[in-house]
């Protein structure tokens, strides 16, 4: 086959699996118009429809599936081999992509990782903030880090953090004009600051826990937010109660800009973890990354 249809055929295995042509083009490094001519040029070649396209996603007819499942592998072999290449030199190389949240990165990946990157420059790390339960192999991320009991069972997971609890807080302030709640149903007579996951498909539900037995709260309040990091400052700014990992509040009990009320009700779970496929053949690279993070 000539190498304008290798290139073709490459391009429709990245359509397929990002199912969107404006991330595939992003990850192509091409134009979306460019991939879409690419990807009608293949199937005019084939003479069969390989795409469904709606006006939100795209995804692979029956050929497209039955296309993808026997060439994706392939392509993944050829990029495996070539990034095994990169072993040969004096000094590890190459891109190790992680998907997480933003916390964990500030608290522990940044922190473990900042001496490997002076000693090793030819070692690039890039991050991706995404609290959804991303699927890192269709999306080509070497590793992502999830809470422990979360965790595909089919992955590799390495614990890079202690356990964890969580941890309703809010600002003197706050209570000096709002009652302390003494159980989580109190808490429905609050304004909460609110987080939505992906994963979810709408609000978090306030999870807690005593003696053995869970309650659940559905809270409400004047803020939604996506990410951990706006909701501390809410709670800094006295906009109400905020629920979350202690430690991303730590400092700010420990100074007194924050009280944590209802702490028997959080007791500690299965903290952070680094997972990965377990077929995956590390690179040098990625090596050198789970030792830095791994747990002494």
């Amino acid at each position: 086959m000539i190498q304008g249809n290798l290139n073709e055929l490459y391009n429709f295995v990245t359509v397929a699996r990002a199912g969107s042509f404006t991330r595939a083009a992003a990850q192509l490094g091409v134009t979306q118009s460019a991939l879409s001519q690419s990807i009608k040029g293949l199937e005019s070649r084939l003479d069969i429809r390989l795409l469904s396209r709606t006006t939100r996603s795209v995804s692979p007819t029956a050929a497209g599936v039955r296309l993808l499942d026997s060439i994706g592998s392939r392509f993944d072999d050829i990029e495996f081999e070539l990034n095994k290449l990169t072993e040969l030199k004096e000094r590890p190389a190459g891109t190790v992509k992680i998907t997480c949240g933003d916390h964990i990165i500030r608290s522990t990946l940044l922190p473990k990782l900042a001496p490997l990157l002076k000693k090793y420059p030819d070692i690039n790390l890039e991050f991706d903030i995404n609290y959804g339960f991303t699927d890192i192999v269709a999306s080509r991320f070497d590793a992502g880090v999830r809470l422990g009991d979360t965790i595909d069972k089919d992955m590799i997971a390495m614990p890079i953090g202690p356990a964890l609890k969580m941890a309703a807080v809010a600002t003197p302030e706050y209570f000096e004009t709002h009652k302390i709640p003494v159980s989580p149903k109190a808490l429905t007579e609050h304004n909460c600051i609110n987080i939505r996951f992906p994963t979810h498909g709408g609000v978090y539900v306030w999870e807690f826990e005593k003696d053995g037995k869970p309650v659940n709260v559905n809270v409400e309040g004047q803020l939604i937010f996506n990410t951990s990091a706006h909701i501390v400052d809410a709670a800094l700014r006295g906009l109400g109660i905020a629920y979350l990992p202690e430690e991303e509040f730590a400092p700010h009990i420990e100074q007194g800009r924050l009280i944590q009320v209802l702490s028997e009700w959080c007791p500690p779970f299965s903290g952070y973890y680094l997972y990965y496929p377990s077929r995956r053949q590390p690179s040098a690279a990625f090596k050198l990354v789970l030792e830095a993070l791994r747990l002494e």
